[in-house]
């Protein structure tokens, strides 16, 4: 039986539209692939973004780079982070909600730097 799961992820990268195009298919990429999914099993994404990510929203991102699924019909949005003193800059984080079987186990994932932000999620 499949359940809804919420799958987390985040990364770092520059705020350059190219650098947020492909940490942010990167990061989707790596999420999509080592949890099995397909487009037909997620439901919505969500992310945020610290306030220095300026130049690119990253769900119009997604749309535009490179994925290893269909993401046109799966529900896209974007919210400022909020913002904290001391917090990790250029931050995309995201949160996937998706189907799953009951008993697999989801990863979540962390790269390029944004793995401090959750070692016991990245292993790190």
């Amino acid at each position: 039986m499949k359940i809804v799961k919420a799958i987390r992820g985040a990364i770092t990268c520059d705020n350059t539209k190219e650098s947020i195009t492909d940490n942010v298919c990167l990061m989707c990429n790596e999420i999509i692939q080592q949890n099995n999914l397909t487009a037909a099993d997620i439901i919505s994404i969500q992310f945020s973004i610290t306030k220095d990510l300026t130049v690119l929203n990253p769900a119009t991102a997604l749309r535009k780079g490179n994925m290893r699924i269909d993401v046109s019909d799966i529900a896209l949005f974007c919210t400022q982070e909020a913002y904290i003193d001391g917090g990790i800059p250029f931050v995309v984080r995201v949160l996937v909600h998706t189907y799953m079987d009951q008993f697999a186990n989801k990863k979540n994932v962390y790269l390029n730097g944004a793995e401090k932000l959750r070692p016991d999620y990245s292993g790190k």
